[in-house]
């Protein structure tokens, strides 16, 4: 369903050029002086985010891109653990003249960068927006992929790309990483979850919606909104996404 959700329409200003002695594919809409920056999840390209930009990008700079390795973009040689993505985004914003702060936008496994990039630059980022984020122990205990069942492990892995699933194996200390700096404070952060998910059963469901209801913890004083979607909220129920990044960019704090 999400392949066919993420096909037809595309993001405006799409381009790729070489920054930094590699090719970047990416969007980038000039407009008033919030910077709004966009993490795609594991596997997902910036297309995820073609029906939100449009709307941000009216009355803010907006930023999408697709990692190394990803679209049309370079691969690169360094591990893809977090904390070499986030210096690769912070360098590539300053490349392009995005200066901070920023508010970060992140799905799924891109809502684990964006928690990473906040707490290691605090003073970089005005807000976090994590759009049914991962969590940074998601892949531990009852949710680590040895208790995964053996047929699901396989596709999984089979419909990966191979950059995908080097960001898989070191998720885990991606999320160590984040759990290894303070947290995010005295700034808005919006958490928004998928409902949808909260209906199945099983220890491999218990355990991601427990996760889910717990990331917020993690964040004190976020904002939890539950939306009544799947996984895929920036493509099945944009609005909600452009409301909650309206929403702190109103926030007198964002500049």
């Amino acid at each position: 369903i999400l392949i066919v959700l993420s096909g037809c329409a595309t993001l405006p200003n799409v381009r790729t050029d070489e920054i930094n002695n590699r090719r970047v594919e990416y969007s980038l809409i000039r407009n008033g002086a919030s910077t709004v920056v966009f993490e795609n999840g594991l596997d997902g390209k910036m297309n995820w985010w073609k029906k939100v930009i449009p709307e941000i990008s009216k009355d803010a700079t907006t930023f999408a891109y697709n990692r190394p390795g990803y679209g049309r973009s370079d691969s690169i040689s360094t591990p893809r653990d977090g904390l070499h993505t986030v210096e690769e985004l912070r360098t590539l914003l300053k490349s392009m003249g995005l200066e901070p702060p920023y508010v970060l936008v992140g799905h799924s496994y891109g809502g684990l960068l964006i928690q990473l990039f906040a707490r290691k630059y605090p003073d970089e980022v005005s807000a976090l927006v994590l759009v049914d984020s991962t969590h940074p122990a998601q892949f531990k205990g009852k949710g680590s992929a040895e208790n995964w069942p053996a047929w699901f492990r396989l596709l999984f892995r089979l419909y990966l790309s191979s950059v995908a699933r080097q960001e898989l194996d070191l998720v885990n200390s991606t999320g160590e990483q984040v759990l290894a700096l303070p947290a995010f404070s005295g700034k808005p952060v919006i958490v928004l979850s998928a409902l949808q998910p909260m209906s199945k059963k099983g220890d491999l469901a218990d355990d991601a919606n427990a996760k889910r209801k717990d990331l917020a913890r993690l964040y004190s004083g976020s904002q939890q909104v539950w939306v009544d979607s799947g996984h895929g909220i920036p493509l099945e129920k944009p609005q909600v996404v452009i409301d909650a990044i309206n929403q702190v960019l109103r926030k007198g704090n964002v500049h």
